[in-house]
């Protein structure tokens, strides 16, 4: 519901930029003067009440009869008082706790009446600079509308804060502060400071102070509350199907009336201010998972972006910052990589900052290797700059990425366009619209020069003499020396001397396949009109079930599956047959490895991906409408010509044990390597967490000999596509491709080597972690006979038992931040259940949650459910049927289903009437059935001070 640790905060802001760069530049200079303003996209309607509320409006049909609403509030925790810290976050929590029409709990109460999901759909988030409240409508029914509207203007004004609401959310607030803790949040204190320079940011960090949470004056909130929820610091926005005049009325109806206070405070933005020494700080912890290596350079005031100059400026950070990224990808990549993961960009730091910033997650090498690595880098592009092949192939990435978001223009979520526009009234960033941003793109990319891009990278990569902040963090343990604050800093200070080389460029081939295979032959073709699908059978035996649609313009799903699997394979083969396709994906196809495969699609959306589970294989894949032949040749290869490349396997196996040796310190990891441990009872093929050593036990030979035993054979494969494709246009190209695999006459089955839960009542403490926090894990299973009705009946209990448990552990008891409920069940490779709950909370609190838990179980067993909660689960269910089937994903997955379960596709649009057959005895009976006390796990993690 919140976002309150910093650097989620931070990382998120820099992802929606990049987002946003992607989806906002084309270009040639010749029309377009750069000196121009940057337009606004005539399809959205931006006004300003007299009060100063801001709005944006927009008509749009994807989802039908639905419209987003946000309320923005330029206002979080930067601008709290001493006595008011956490209390920003605080005021987001109390907007769901009572507002002048709807009392205490009513306003999620009728949400979810509508289909609106708690978390899911309605929810909120709170930054140093912002808050942000997201609300979903259904507008099946015209009330909605004025009640969606009616809930915004009473979040803006009318908030309850009855001192009991207040007390109880307390501890809600404390337990989401607690779920932060840790190893992360312990370092993040000592490092915040330094990487903010003592700005104010580092002192209100948005989750704020537990000890203030406890305590605070009922005044200190309401204080903050008439401060600044004022309309002069909020923005309404509003997407959706319903016609702009429509929408606009609404906001005046609502909104207009508010008053600002008669003497507002200042709407001050923090600073931060440069950096004026280099410093080192290494900072460890017992519960640290991984070394990571930061490299923070002066922190300076980014600017505006308002002319078409300006945003042919942005394209040129964009083509920077790509292939700065790519440089480092490649050095990742290589047979002796210098640490796991890591980069450089230039980029927004906090609202109206940015800095230049380079990262690693350090390998077994330590810390050394990986800053003399970054800092080479960097230093390369600044001195040698960028090659010619580069920039073309990132403009060629650019230009693909614009085009298909100009071809689905009709077809964009309405919440896209809100993500934009809440951007836009807090940060200024501009909103031209596809259509001229399409146009920026195609008229001005191809005149960036490449003595631009360069010119851009020696202004913005710092030079050794800047002054910059270097970060180690990590366990305090490493299989490397880790060094002091002075001796990290030392180590970049000579980095910056290395002697570096301009960058070669080796030649690539154009295309993946050199000539086309001899094609086979569609035998037979079959159509479905109830649901829209033609299923064909190839030559070679396999079969292609396609369904074309409409619902994107630009986009094509491939899966394929197969019974078969890692479970075919003996123990001593485990390790080398659940990596054998993960392996294959990081050597690459044919003589290309991954890297060339990317250099020679630049400019193409394709990706396809090998997977062998437990019990079957399958391929999965998408692309743009114009690359279907590229992806069934990626496909193709796949099957027919998986690569060895030993360096590229050992740099793979080498980073693994690397990322999983320490990860057993961090308290949750551990508590569930030993809940997989206990639900199994040990056995040796079990679901396990990954260890370092598990790595060691992979034989190249060997899982490349699995990974053609279960693909050099295509012989019952099903390969299902959906999307935007002709389906006589598809045919010839299914023939070439699929048809021309592999295939000699055999049965594909999986194997049950005979993994169960364990049976009975299986209690168990483990003590894990510095920090007051634990988690509740219980667990009810065993084997039914599978049916789709059971399944559904087992997925209704689940949601129900998600909103009492929210009800009930949460709002009443204030014991947890949230309670997950989840239910599945399997048919294969036997028909088995799984009803589980999820309960992170303090120590102190287990026991009471555990009774109170069973006790919700206990009250459906004896009465069933209301029939009020019911419908509210079925009317969510619904309404994320009615928009998941039309996605492509939806037909892909429920397709995939049918052809793995055996069940009947026809049935898929039947969904709904399925539900409304289901009574509240039902989900009683599957209370009965499913949550049997006498068969069930309860594992608690408690601290290690339990001791």
């Amino acid at each position: 519901m919140s976002l309150n640790h910093p650097f989620k905060i931070i990382s998120m802001k820099f992802l929606s930029a990049i987002f946003l760069f992607i989806i906002s530049s084309s270009g040639i200079f010749a029309q377009i003067n750069l000196s121009s303003t940057l337009p606004i996209d005539p399809n959205v309607k931006i006004g300003k009440l007299s009060n100063g509320l801001t709005y944006y409006i927009r008509k749009n049909s994807k989802p039908e009869k639905k419209v987003e609403l946000r309320l923005v509030i330029n206002a979080g925790s930067i601008l709290e008082d001493e006595d008011q810290q956490g209390l920003a976050h605080f005021t987001e929590h109390m907007c769901f706790n009572g507002t002048k029409n709807f009392q205490k709990n009513e306003l999620v109460s009728f949400l979810q009446s509508i289909g609106v999901e708690f978390g899911a759909d309605l929810n909120a988030y709170t930054s140093f600079d912002e808050t942000v409240y997201i609300l979903p409508i259904p507008l099946d029914k015209q009330e909605n509308l004025e009640k969606g509207f009616q809930i915004l203007e009473d979040w803006a004004s009318t908030v309850s804060f009855e001192n009991s609401e207040i007390d109880k959310e307390r501890g809600v607030v404390l337990e989401e502060s607690r779920l932060g803790k840790g190893a992360d949040d312990r370092m993040s204190k000592v490092t915040l400071p330094k990487i903010l320079e003592g700005s104010k940011y580092s002192e209100r960090l948005p989750i704020g102070k537990d000890s203030i949470l406890k305590t605070f004056k009922y005044e200190a909130i309401k204080r903050f509350y008439a401060d600044w929820y004022r309309p002069d610091l909020m923005a309404v926005i509003v997407v959706g199907d319903l016609e702009t005049s429509e929408a606009e009325s609404m906001v005046k109806k609502h909104f207009e009336k508010l008053k600002n206070p008669s003497s507002p405070r200042s709407r001050y933005l923090a600073e931060i201010q440069p950096r004026i020494k280099s410093e080192g700080l290494v900072v460890t912890d017992k519960e640290a998972t991984y070394n990571m290596l930061q490299i923070y350079y002066s922190t300076q005031q980014s600017s505006i972006t308002s002319t078409i100059g300006q945003y042919r400026d942005d394209m040129i950070k964009q083509l920077f910052t790509i292939m700065l990224s790519n440089r480092f990808e490649e050095l990742k990549q290589s047979a002796n990589p210098p640490f796991l993961y890591g980069g450089s960009n230039f980029s927004e730091f906090l609202r109206g900052y940015e800095s230049y910033t380079s990262y690693a997650i350090l390998g077994k090498d330590g810390a050394e290797t990986a800053v003399n690595a970054i800092i080479e880098e960097n230093e390369r592009a600044r001195k040698f700059g960028f090659t010619a092949i580069e920039l073309d192939r990132t403009k060629k990435i650019l230009f693909r990425n614009i085009e298909s978001a100009f071809k689905e223009k009709d077809k964009t979520e309405s919440s896209n366009y809100t993500e934009e526009y809440v951007r836009s009234y807090l940060n200024n960033e501009p909103i031209p619209g596809i259509e001229n941003e399409y146009n920026y793109y195609k008229n001005l990319l191809e005149g960036i020069t490449i003595e631009e891009l360069n010119q851009y990278a020696i202004r913005v990569i710092p030079t050794a003499d800047k002054n910059k902040l270097v970060l180690l963090t990590g366990p305090d343990k490493a299989d490397f020396k880790i060094p002091s604050s002075d001796e990290l800093l030392s180590m970049a200070n000579k980095a910056s001397s290395i002697e570096v080389k301009a960058r070669e460029e080796k030649a690539l081939a154009t295309s993946l396949m050199e000539k086309t295979p001899a094609p086979g032959k569609i035998t037979s073709e079959k159509s479905n009109p109830l649901i829209g699908t033609t299923t064909l059978t190839l030559s070679n035996g396999v079969k292609v079930i396609l369904k074309p649609t409409d619902f994107k313009n630009d986009e094509v799903l491939i899966s394929a599956t197969r019974f078969g699997g890692q479970y075919l394979f003996p123990d001593e083969d485990r390790f080398s047959a659940e990596n054998a396709a993960t392996v294959i994906s990081k050597m690459g196809v044919s003589t290309f490895s991954p890297l060339d495969i990317n250099k020679i699609l630049a400019g193409k959306t394709v990706s396809v991906n090998p997977r062998i589970g437990t019990i079957s294989e399958g391929i999965g894949g998408s692309s743009g409408k114009k690359e279907i032949e590229t992806l069934l040749q990626l496909v193709y290869l796949y099957f027919t010509q998986p690569r060895r490349d030993e360096d590229l396997f050992n740099s793979f196996v080498n980073k693994q044990k690397v990322t999983y040796q320490n990860l057993i310190s961090d308290p949750n990891f551990y508590f569930q390597d030993v809940f997989l441990k206990t639900i199994y009872n040990n056995h040796p093929r079990a679901p396990k967490n990954p260890s370092s050593d598990d790595f060691a036990k992979i034989n190249l030979d060997r899982a490349m000999e699995i990974y053609k035993s279960r693909f050099g054979n295509a012989s019952g494969f099903t390969f299902i596509v959906t999307g935007s494709f002709d389906l006589n246009s598809i045919k010839p190209l299914l023939e070439t491709y699929l048809g021309s695999l592999p295939a000699a006459e055999n049965i594909s089955s999986f194997k049950d080597i005979g993994v169960r839960t364990v049976k009975g009542v299986v209690s168990k403490e483990v003590l894990k972690g510095k920090e007051e926090k634990s988690v509740v894990r219980i667990v009810f299973n065993g084997e039914k006979p599978y049916s789709e009705s059971a399944k559904l009946k087992l997925q209704l209990l689940a949601e129900l038992l998600n909103i009492k448990a929210t009800e009930k552990l949460r709002e009443e008891m204030s014991g947890v931040y949230y309670a997950g409920v989840y239910g599945s069940f399997n048919k294969n490779p036997y028909n088995n259940y799984t009803l589980g709950f999820w309960l992170p909370c303090g120590p102190e609190s287990v026991e009471d949650l555990i009774k109170a838990s069973f006790a919700e179980i206990q009250k459906i067993k004896d009465n069933g459910p209301s029939e009020v909660d019911l419908n509210k689960v079925k009317e969510t269910l619904k309404k994320q049927f009615e928009e998941g089937i039309k996605e492509n994903s939806f037909w892909l997955n429920q397709l995939k289903e049918s052809v793995e379960l055996g069940s009947d596709p026809d049935k898929i649009p039947d969904f709904k009437e399925a539900l409304d057959l289901l009574s509240t005895k039902d989900i009683q009976n599957a209370a009965l059935e499913f949550a049997d006390m006498k068969n069930y796990v309860q594992i608690v993690l408690y601290p290690e001070a339990k001791k």
